[in-house]
């Protein structure tokens, strides 16, 4: 997969990231990406380890087809900050939403990742990819 060819020359470090970890959030760049999300109401979230995320998951009866990394962990958390207490009430439908978004019959491999790339792109946010190795 060659997506996200918008870079006219690499940032140091997105190579060997790729190398290791392919279109996918390792549990470095998950961390990373969670401590600068904010819930609707302004307050930081706290990071839910990867057995976590899957004991809810399973608490509502998804099942994962297609997550790699720690993709799902990242769209858990990306729903908690974005919808909850909007368009999204309940424990069951980020359940559900999770499963929707990683399991995407038209999606792709690495949706996740690379749509968190292209909103750091846009906002003129820098990763420090050695870091998240």
């Amino acid at each position: 997969m060659d997506n996200l060819n918008y870079y006219d020359i690499r940032p140091k470090g997105l190579d060997a990231y790729l190398a290791n970890h392919g279109w996918h959030f390792s549990k470095a760049m998950c961390k990373w990406a969670v401590s600068k999300m904010r819930d609707r109401n302004g307050n930081k979230l706290s990071f839910r380890p990867k057995e976590q995320i899957y004991d809810f998951l399973r608490a509502h009866s998804i099942e994962l087809k297609n997550d790699n990394g720690y993709d799902a962990v990242y769209v858990l958390h990306m729903v908690y900050a974005d919808f909850f207490g909007s368009s999204i009430n309940t424990d069951d439908a980020i359940a559900k939403y999770v499963k929707d978004y990683i399991d995407d019959p038209d999606g792709y491999d690495g949706i996740a990742f690379t749509r968190f790339l292209a909103d750091c792109e846009a906002k003129g946010v820098s990763i420090d990819w050695e870091d998240m190795i």
